[in-house]
């Protein structure tokens, strides 16, 4: 029983057995200390005559409040004095050994004891799914210089040299005629064009930033749990008294 809950009559849990007091005499089970409390740091008894081991608890036939106000007992020495026991005797109405003990006139009967029934308790374990935040990565922004070759076409213009003649005429026969007649000339034409020149310059584009955004998504889990189950099973008296003739 120990460590394992104890049910009141109507199926409330009152604690877990803590310990398990004999006889001094006989060394037979007498009381059982229930540890109760939001702390688990108080202790209260129930006679083991009024309890009953059911697959993995311990039924006791009292209320849950009838219970938690029995007297109060030292236990520190492990041990239960007489004048404390004869008061738990009393509180539940019993005699000594555990016998119930006859109402006095005018009194009111202790609570009594549940009386025992032929039904099983069914039991089953159940999933409980909870969910922890842990790091799963880390993501940061780096920026770094890539070279690229970009080209661009641009109209430009040069100049060319062309000869242009001209016939004497009665206009233009003056300009002609100045000069020698015949003689050695040069005239320089100075030639022009235009060339591309590249320069370059930095120019912001944009701004880029790393945010978060939760997103939801259902993951299913799983385990194994266990139940247990209860059958019927019958025998036939009259077919199993043939095979034995």
């Amino acid at each position: 029983m120990l460590d394992h809950p104890l049910y009141d009559e109507g199926g409330s849990k009152v604690g877990d057995v803590k310990h398990v007091f004999l006889d001094d005499e006989t060394g037979r089970p007498e009381w059982l200390g229930i540890q109760i409390g939001l702390l688990g740091n108080k202790e209260t008894f129930v006679p083991t005559s009024g309890a009953e081991w059911v697959s993995d608890h311990v039924e006791a036939g009292y209320e849950k409040e009838f219970i938690k106000q029995a007297p109060h007992v030292d236990v520190e020495a492990g041990h239960i004095s007489a004048d404390e026991e004869e008061r738990l005797y009393r509180y539940y109405g019993l005699e000594p050994g555990g016998t119930r003990a006859p109402a006095q006139p005018g009194e009111a009967p202790p609570e009594r004891a549940r009386e025992p029934d032929d039904a099983m308790t069914r039991s089953e374990e159940q999933l409980h799914v909870h969910k922890e935040t842990r790091e799963s990565g880390r993501a940061r922004l780096r920026k770094y210089v890539v070279t690229e070759e970009q080209q661009m076409t641009v109209p430009v213009s040069h100049e060319e040299v062309r000869v242009e003649r001209e016939p004497i005429t009665d206009e233009n026969r003056d300009a002609a005629m100045r000069g020698s007649e015949i003689t050695e000339a040069e005239h320089e034409v100075t030639l022009h064009e235009e060339r591309p020149v590249v320069s370059k310059e930095t120019t912001p584009v944009e701004r880029v930033r790393a945010s978060k955004e939760t997103v939801t998504e259902e993951e299913t889990v799983g385990g194994e749990i266990r139940k247990e189950r209860i059958e019927m099973e019958e025998e036939d008296a009259r077919r199993r008294g043939r095979r034995e003739r």
